[in-house]
């Protein structure tokens, strides 16, 4: 490597850092945590994860918190999203990661069959972590709700999919591209960080947000696309945010 180019290693070595501590590393290290602490208080299968979480049990200032918590978690985003802007020598950062709107008709259709082609088999996967006492049970809604709680529910699944999607595919693997990673090791790292910071939902969701990872990399790797793999991931949460909120009374969930 040439003494020219030793610089910019340095800068996106630091970049990557910066980007994943202030967003999915450091998800990942409090989801470390949260595995250990469960498993020193007792097995898996008597745990329950959470994942919307009422922040008070004032409504107004609930949903305050709730609107600051997807505002601020979308920082990460903009903050990878201008570090690769300062590119000079590459297209903007929403062409670069396939975040444009230039093909809606085939983003939407591709992200509708990888939402099928994921969440069906990971609901059976859900089941079978269960059976086996790997997975925590997970609750997507809070107890309480309100008339404002599915339209924050929509928000946080824009929110989740956006973060995860162009941090830990289209930047991540962008820049460990650059620092002359192979494809392979590029992909692998992408889809452990996913099931790092799945992991205080249990082994068997880290396990199925890995694979989610793989395929999602993959996809991303082939086509230079990331819009797609946001729609995807969109659409799996509303189903398991809005389809609990919605049916869980009805059919006896809480």
């Amino acid at each position: 490597m040439s003494s020219s180019a030793e610089p910019a290693t340095r800068r996106i070595r630091a970049e990557v850092w910066i980007v994943l501590g202030l967003s999915l590393g450091q998800s990942a290290v409090y989801a470390v945590i949260s595995l250990l602490a469960q498993l020193t208080r007792g097995p898996l299968r008597d745990a329950t994860a959470t994942l919307n979480r009422s922040q008070s049990d004032r409504q107004w200032l609930d949903l305050t918190l709730q609107l600051l918590g997807i505002g601020f978690s979308l920082v990460p985003v903009a903050l990878a999203l201008y570090l690769l802007s300062l590119d000079r020598d590459q297209p903007g950062p929403l062409r670069r990661l396939g975040l444009d709107g230039s093909r809606p008709g085939r983003d939407v259709m591709w992200g509708a069959l990888l939402a099928i082609g994921i969440g069906l088999p990971g609901l059976g996967l859900y089941a079978i972590g269960r059976a086996l006492g790997v997975t925590a049970q997970i609750v997507p809604v809070p107890d309480t709700t309100y008339w404002w709680t599915i339209p924050v529910l929509i928000l946080a699944a824009l929110q989740n999919a956006a973060l995860e999607e162009v941090v830990a595919v289209g930047y991540l693997m962008t820049r460990l591209r650059e620092l002359r990673w192979g494809p392979w090791i590029v992909l692998v790292a992408s889809a452990a960080l996913r099931g790092a910071y799945h992991l205080y939902q249990g082994f068997g969701q880290a396990a199925g947000n890995f694979v989610m990872g793989l395929v999602f990399g993959y996809w991303f790797q082939r086509t230079g696309r990331v819009l797609p793999l946001v729609i995807a991931h969109t659409l799996l949460d509303l189903a398991t945010f809005v389809g609990y909120a919605l049916l869980a009374d009805r059919i006896g969930l809480r």
